[in-house]
């Protein structure tokens, strides 16, 4: 299992998963539309503070996480993916403990944060296991199909 630079030869595999609207937007926030394009992952990607990365598995690739630099030691973790038939299998844990350690030791990182929708129980479990503290709560933060979402902000000091 390990964590890769993610790049052009990865673009396909990034636009198979992310296959409706809802999930583009739940995944890439306003930085993406649906249908996701290399034009958009490219222009994206370039951005000196965004290092994107593809979690493999035995060399098939199953997820997506992407490091946002902040500021000089703070990064943001953004854009978390475990494809539909690798769920339930801790993957996520393991790709998030990966990504702590190269925040770490290679961007200097000392503070991480992240924002994950208050309803998704399971990636909140998982980002507390990690050692992620919420520190903020954003109410009604989006509307999606008529419903309100609210926002946990987390963060872990390193």
């Amino acid at each position: 299992m390990e964590l890769e630079a993610f790049g052009h030869k990865d673009y396909d595999q990034l636009t198979a998963w992310i296959d409706s609207e809802k999930l583009c937007y739940l995944w890439g926030g306003p930085a993406y539309k649906y249908p996701l394009t290399h034009e958009q992952i490219e222009i994206h990607c370039k951005q000196s503070q965004v290092f994107p990365f593809l979690f493999t598995v035995e060399n098939n690739p199953v997820g997506f996480v992407e490091l946002y630099q902040v500021s000089v030691n703070e990064f943001r973790i953004c854009r978390v993916f475990i494809s539909s038939e690798y769920r339930g299998q801790n993957l996520a844990q393991i790709m998030l403990q990966l990504l702590i350690e190269k925040a770490q030791v290679t961007y200097k990182a000392n503070l991480l944060t992240l924002g994950v929708f208050s309803h998704n129980k399971s990636a909140i479990s998982c980002y507390e296991k990690l050692g992620f503290v919420e520190f903020e709560q954003v109410i009604n933060s989006l509307s999606i199909d008529g419903e309100s979402w609210d926002l946990s902000r987390m963060e872990k000091r390193l």
